[in-house]
């Protein structure tokens, strides 16, 4: 860890964060948060806050932006103010999303949110949304998931194999694995309250959790141990022509599915031991 981020919880002395650094930290000032991990997303994302200065959701949630290590000059700070952007955190150690991710929660736990709202700097997903998902949060579900495939749902220029992987295999397979009937496990549009990610049996702060393997794993971990998970419907929009996305074709995808195995087997479970302690 960096000396920006000197956590005071007393659970946090086991947790495995990746160094990162904090060029904008305005304090806290609601009960929720919206992180939004980013890496290279030019106007993708410069068009997602602008929907959210429109939505009016940093008078909701808290926005917390967290950097992959972006070099397009899209998260300059005087533009990430005007947008009402409350922080951006910038990952310097190693990993990809699954290693954004612990860095975000991690610091957002710290400052003592009850719960997170994540949504992936791409654009793809209607930030409209976001209400909704706290608004879950604060009837006592502890897991939201945001779904293009529930009723009320919508799902734009999804690519073939994309909608066909996640409805015949990725969906239906955690759903089995898990007890709950998930229908769309693969997208990053999410919510969590700070109870789950704070329960040792969940422990998501581990460099295990590198790519994918959070989302997964938290979509198999959260219903077996007994948390309220509901899937609320969400409008996921890809654009016409190259798709936005982090996942190749091939290996991308095989990863995926990797991962997708891993987690139903129980691989990433943290060690009984550890947290009966």
């Amino acid at each position: 860890m960096t000396s920006s981020f000197k956590p005071n919880l007393p659970e946090a002395a086991q947790w495995e964060v990746p160094a990162f650094d904090t060029p904008l930290w305005l304090g806290r000032t609601h009960r929720h948060c919206v992180v939004i991990p980013v890496i290279n997303e030019g106007e993708r994302i410069r068009n997602l806050l602008r929907r959210m200065t429109a939505l009016s959701i940093s008078s909701q949630a808290d926005i917390i932006i967290v950097d992959g290590g972006s070099k397009d000059g899209s998260l300059a700070l005087e533009a990430l103010q005007a947008e009402s952007v409350r922080g951006l955190l910038v990952k310097t150690g190693p990993g990809k999303l699954g290693a954004q991710l612990r860095c975000a929660y991690a610091f957002a736990l710290n400052e003592g949110y009850d719960g997170i709202v994540t949504i992936d700097g791409n654009d793809k997903d209607d930030p409209e949304g976001i209400p909704r998902f706290i608004q879950a949060l604060e009837a006592g579900y502890d897991f939201v998931q945001g779904s293009r495939f529930v009723a009320g749902g919508i799902a734009e220029n999804t690519p073939r194999s994309r909608d066909w992987a996640i409805r015949f295999i990725h969906a239906p397979v955690l759903s089995l694995a898990s007890g709950f009937r998930w229908t769309d496990t693969t997208q990053g549009f999410r919510a969590y309250s700070r109870a789950m990610l704070l329960d040792p049996r969940v422990a998501p702060f581990r460099d295990v959790f590198v790519t994918y393997e959070l989302l997964a794993y938290m979509s198999y971990r959260a219903p077996r141990l007994g948390f309220r998970c509901v899937e609320l419907p969400s409008a996921r929009r890809y654009p016409k022509g190259e798709v936005p996305t982090k996942i190749s074709s091939v290996r991308g995808n095989l990863s995926v599915l990797k991962v997708l195995v891993a987690s139903c087997l129980g691989q990433f479970n943290p060690d009984e031991k550890e947290y009966a302690r």
